[in-house]
């Protein structure tokens, strides 16, 4: 159940962010600036790079690599395919998880390392790996670690991560804000460097100071009623969220979105793009989760009995109305299976801006939804 009380009482929202997710989100345009800074002072701006990558390889731990390699993937379209490692192993652990290099990856590709963790001994295998197959390396993880060590002895690029005094604290969740940009900033300036995609420093700058906006207008001390991010996350609160993405940008951002709602608020979401999405969920909104599904639900003791849990449609856009769009029918196909909708679209700005504000809020609203229910 949502405490939604809890949602308008900042000094609440604090004594229950035990690891730290709203400060990460917060502070999430301070993040993006150290992390430019720091990838900066590791000579990025000094790199003279032959030419584009054939592929861009990225290996790292759970959700933060994930979610890296997907947006990265996106903006940088089909130019240099960027391509995950996914591990292997018998556990979630820095120890038990195996990277390895595909049999076709050589010296005209570059394998990026992104970790908020740094003592995992088979990543530092795989930069030694790289550099006897002439591989370009570059890692970002916490200074003073295993991996920096290994990927200086690969004479790889290391780019330290960013990190906050409380994330020594706790456990970085790898859905968390703060480690989202940590290790996504500096791969963003590399590849702009590399030629790969366009995010020079007056557009990082831009990303920092949109963040900082969406910091304002969806922070703890705003009220529910004039705040996005608290909400949609009160409108989730028994709801099974269909997410539903609309441009090319939106992809990511809700994926990112369903996975930090299952590792922040340990809620279950289906995400899909537009226009296959009103397929794809066509049977699913016209099945049991739809609204209108149970009618004796408005009879239902609101105190005794837990609600049903019913489908709430949530369609990200990064592309204004008009035009090409099939947000008009999305709303259609809602409407006729009586499943509520929201919506979120950025203001106008850059891809990287659009993009990082979607992220936010909807970062901001998973955060909410998981204090608001104690998850």
């Amino acid at each position: 159940m949502l405490d939604e009380s809890l949602l308008d009482t900042p000094q609440g929202l604090a004594e229950a962010d035990h690891r730290g997710l709203l400060r990460g989100a917060a502070e999430a345009g301070a993040r993006v600036r150290t992390a430019a800074r720091n990838a900066a002072e590791a000579g990025i701006g000094g790199l003279k790079p032959d030419g584009r990558p054939r592929a861009v390889l990225i290996a790292g731990p759970g959700a933060a690599a994930t979610h890296t390699a997907d947006l990265l993937g996106t903006l940088a379209g089909p130019g240099s395919p960027v391509v995950r490692l996914a591990p292997a192993g018998v556990a979630p652990a820095a120890g038990a998880l195996r990277w390895e290099l595909p049999g076709w990856a050589g010296s005209v590709d570059l394998l990026l390392i992104a970790t908020p963790d740094g003592t995992e001994p088979s990543l530092s295998l795989l930069a030694e790996q790289a550099y006897r197959r002439g591989c370009s390396v570059v890692g970002v993880a916490p200074p003073q670690t295993p991996l920096a060590e290994a990927i200086a002895g690969a004479h790889g690029l290391f780019l330290p991560m960013e990190t906050a005094p409380y994330d020594r604290e706790e456990p970085l969740a790898a859905s968390s804000p703060g480690v989202l940009w940590a290790l996504l900033t500096p791969l963003l300036a590399l590849l702009d460097r590399v030629g790969l995609i366009d995010a020079p420093p007056e557009a990082l700058e831009k990303v920092a100071d949109r963040l900082d906006h969406i910091a304002e207008r969806c922070g703890p001390a705003i009220a529910t009623y004039s705040n996005p991010a608290k909400t949609l996350a009160a409108e989730l609160a028994d709801a099974l969220p269909v997410v539903w993405t609309e441009g090319t940008s939106a992809g990511p951002a809700g994926r990112r979105f369903a996975a930090a709602l299952a590792e922040l608020a340990g809620r279950p979401a289906l995400v899909a793009e537009l226009p296959e999405a009103l397929a794809a969920h066509s049977a699913l909104l016209a099945g049991p989760l739809a609204a209108s599904a149970d009618p004796d639900d408005f009879f239902r003791d609101r105190v005794a009995e837990p609600p049903a849990l019913h489908a709430r449609v949530v369609l990200l856009r990064d592309r204004p109305i008009g035009g090409l769009t099939a947000a008009p029918a999305a709303r259609d196909v809602a409407l006729d299976h009586d499943t509520p909708i929201s919506e979120l679209e950025p203001e106008e700005g850059g891809e990287l801006e659009t993009l990082a504000e979607l992220i936010a809020v909807t970062d901001f609203a998973a955060v909410y939804l998981a204090l608001a229910s104690g998850a």
